[in-house]
């Protein structure tokens, strides 16, 4: 018997690179105007913390359902309506009169960006029943991601030095409209309704679990991790992640099946993600708060480390799809987090007072090479899997751990970074700098202090960074361990994929 395969036509696969295009190039902007924002607003160092993750945390927790939603009805719809969503949430942004409006402009387009990701993926995968087909299209749609992230802080940071920090969510805005206006009118649709329904028990659970978890982390080290607050919040965080797992249990249609966890590779990939993701963003963080907030060089120079780190990883396309048919998936998550742990480890020997841009090429492509090799392989080895009826719930489940992971990274380095910096400072503020060391934090001294007071700061603030990079290169050598232990080439998927191919090739 003769069965045609179905194939990922061209204006699908443009359609779904600028999707996830459009929600990757969010959440790279705000990297070069952090010290502006901070600046404009007089936001401590959790309100710039809350910038981004105020994206990426509806954007991790809303992934899953998401999923179930395109499963449903349709994963061009949700493609569309994300890209306006995303549109929207970008223009709020570009009116913000303050960090408040500005962290809700951010959730909004991270709303947004939770239905592109995933359905984007989706719709690929769906479309793409040959390994090597996908393996295809998987890299072009994540060197669409690495792209995005390059003009992302190169359009923020040219943005910001011309004009108002503002103008930088311009071109998001453009774009999210542009996303959903060619998803209308080029991608083939396609859903998986068969036996899913929406897990409200599920997402909720995970929504307040997620949210409650990464505010205790953010605002821990202002409020104090012994404070009433944190604990419950901490707590109430354990209690509802826990719910979620009973609820998934239970559910007779399941946003997130458990089951996929007793998979090795697919849950040592969504251990790589959550680790490899983390410690990428939160370098990012770092360079960002360190170059504009407290050396104070304008946007487009503080943009440069962002935009070198995906230049290398652009040249790399020719030979990534290749690499991805040919070299199983663990050997390009070790290849791709070994060379991210020995970047990171390198800008955290770097001292606070260097800005020369060619001091941070080298760690910033060790990063670009890591990157590019672990988001290509990391959902490669998550996808491939499972179960090809699967698909929609591990791209889903695999985008939830990787944006939660982006998220995590600011918060704890934050929280870390500031901390020691706080305790650094200790005794060595009077007057008016101690108030505001109390009040602020330690960016507000190093902006507004006096000279010696700013010098301190500074001083402090290297050395609480460096601990906090050093903890993303060990999160990068603990993803790479976790691959070489548990990573295997799925054989019986191997197998049913022949099967499926060799009849239609009869």
């Amino acid at each position: 018997m003769t069965s045609v395969l179905k194939r990922l036509d061209r204006g699908t696969l443009i359609a779904c690179c600028l999707a996830v295009a459009a929600a990757q190039m969010c959440i790279t902007v705000p990297s070069p105007i952090n010290g502006e924002i901070q600046a404009a607003f007089g936001a401590s160092g959790s309100q710039v913390a809350w910038v981004t993750s105020a994206f990426i945390l509806p954007t991790a927790i809303l992934e899953l359902n998401f999923g179930v939603v395109g499963d449903l009805f349709g994963r061009k719809r949700l493609l569309v309506l994300g890209g306006f969503i995303l549109a929207l949430g970008e223009l709020i942004n570009a009116l913000a009169q303050n960090v408040e409006m500005l962290w809700i402009g951010q959730a909004l387009a991270g709303i947004g960006a939770a239905a592109l990701f995933p359905s984007s993926l989706a719709v690929i995968a769906a479309a793409t029943p040959d390994e090597k087909d996908r393996a295809k299209a998987v890299s072009t749609w994540a060197l669409s991601i690495s792209l995005a992230s390059a003009v992302g802080p190169l359009s923020s940071g040219v943005l910001a030095t011309v004009a108002d920090f503002r103008w930088a969510f311009v071109p998001p805005v453009v774009l999210g409209l542009a996303v959903g206006v060619s998803c209308w009118f080029l991608v083939t649709d396609s859903k998986a309704p068969e036996g899913r329904t929406l897990d409200w028990p599920g997402q909720i659970t995970v929504a307040v679990g997620l949210t409650a978890l990464l505010w205790g982390i953010i605002e821990g080290g202002e409020r104090g991790w012994s404070s009433p607050a944190i604990v419950g919040s901490l707590a109430l965080a354990a209690i509802a992640l826990i719910g979620f797992v009973v609820a998934e249990k239970r559910s007779a249609s399941p946003m997130f099946n458990l089951d996929l966890l007793k998979i090795p590779s697919f849950a040592a990939a969504a251990v790589v993600a959550l680790a490899g993701m983390f410690g990428f963003i939160g370098t990012a963080y770092c360079v960002s708060i360190r170059l504009g907030a407290v050396m104070h060089l304008s946007a487009l120079k503080a943009g440069m480390p962002f935009v070198i780190l995906q230049l290398i990883p652009l040249l790399l396309a020719p030979v990534l799809s290749k690499m991805l048919t040919r070299v199983e998936p663990r050997w390009l998550l070790v290849g791709g987090l070994l060379p991210m742990a020995a970047g990171q480890f390198w800008i955290a020997a770097l001292p606070i007072t260097t800005t020369s841009l060619a001091a941070f090429i080298g760690p910033v492509l060790l990063l670009g090479v890591g990157f590019i090799c672990v988001v290509s392989s990391l959902t490669s080895a998550a996808v491939n899997a499972v179960p090809i009826n699967m698909t929609g719930m591990a791209s889903g489940a695999t985008s939830l751990v990787r944006e939660f992971g982006q998220g995590l990274g600011p918060a704890v380095i934050s929280t870390v970074a500031m901390s020691i910096a706080s305790s650094a400072l200790v005794g060595k503020l009077s007057g008016a700098d101690a108030g505001m060391e109390a009040a602020a934090g330690p960016l507000a001294v190093v902006n507004a202090g006096s000279d010696s007071a700013r010098a301190a700061a500074q001083a402090a603030l290297g050395h609480g960074m460096a601990v906090g990079v050093v903890i993303c290169g060990c999160a990068s050598l603990l993803g790479a361990l976790v691959t070489l232990v548990l990573v295997r080439k799925n054989a019986a998927r191997t197998a049913v994929a022949t099967e499926e191919v060799a009849p239609a090739t009869a």
